[in-house]
């Protein structure tokens, strides 16, 4: 199969500095609503599973290795961080990843080549393409390179760094009952949305929406830690 805009692609290539199986390439940027409507094919998502986990061990030992001194808990936070939605999207348009998705049309009509989540998921679904085609050893250099400036950012993020356990350190100095979710799918599986809610003593202090629960869990903690350190700040006020 052929990429449509193979001059993208291939100007993709150039930019990511190694050379992907063309049959991998063209998985990894296979959109769910495009294999929807071309009657089933393939999607990305296989791929995003496991660049997703590739992502993961490569940012992670890189952070163990820099950082010998600090805590699990601080070490988790800016994993979170340089792997976060928000993160990977901002990567994606780095490399001009967006044109070379193979999209819907519905998707394409709607700006799907610039939507968070689909570039979030392609990043990911090229990582387990250059792992697949290379092996770990240059899948380790591609992943550091593209989130080199995310990692040494991580470590001046402050509570950003990671909503969901800053939400959880600031209910506990607070007294209050740990964060609880609820997350709800919608939409058909090509293109399924997640909406998260967050309540602290039974009471909602966040939503949040993503394309995967982890994203949305994280935009509702983001939400509602500004919430809740808010109130704070109202009641000193007062």
């Amino acid at each position: 199969m052929t990429i449509p805009g193979q001059a993208a692609a291939d100007a993709l290539i150039s930019r990511l500095g190694v050379t992907i199986d063309p049959d991998l390439l063209v998985l990894a940027l296979t959109h769910r609503s495009f294999a929807y409507e071309a009657g089933g094919l393939p999607t990305n998502e296989r791929l995003e599973f496991l660049g997703d986990s590739v992502l993961g061990i490569i940012v992670t030992d890189r952070l163990y290795r820099d950082h010998p001194d600090l805590p699990e808990g601080e070490l988790a936070k800016m994993r979170a961080a340089t792997v976060s939605q928000k993160a990977l999207s901002e990567i994606a348009r780095e490399v001009d990843l967006g044109p070379c998705i193979l999209l819907g049309k519905g998707e394409r009509t709607t700006g799907g080549a610039d939507k968070d989540s689909i570039l979030c998921d392609a990043v990911e679904a090229i990582i387990g393409a250059v792992y697949l085609s290379h092996g770990i050893d240059v899948a380790r250099d591609v992943v550091l390179n593209l989130v080199d400036g995310h990692l040494k950012a991580a470590a001046t993020s402050g509570v950003a760094l990671d909503w969901k356990t800053s939400l959880q350190e600031a209910c506990a100095e607070r007294g209050k009952g740990a964060p609880l979710y609820s997350c709800e799918g919608d939409g058909p599986d090509h293109a399924r949305t997640f909406t998260a809610t967050v309540t602290i003593d039974g009471e909602a202090y966040g939503t949040g929406v993503g394309s995967a629960k982890k994203y949305a869990e994280q935009e509702a903690a983001a939400e509602a830690y500004k919430v809740l350190v808010g109130m704070d700040a109202s009641a000193t006020r007062a």
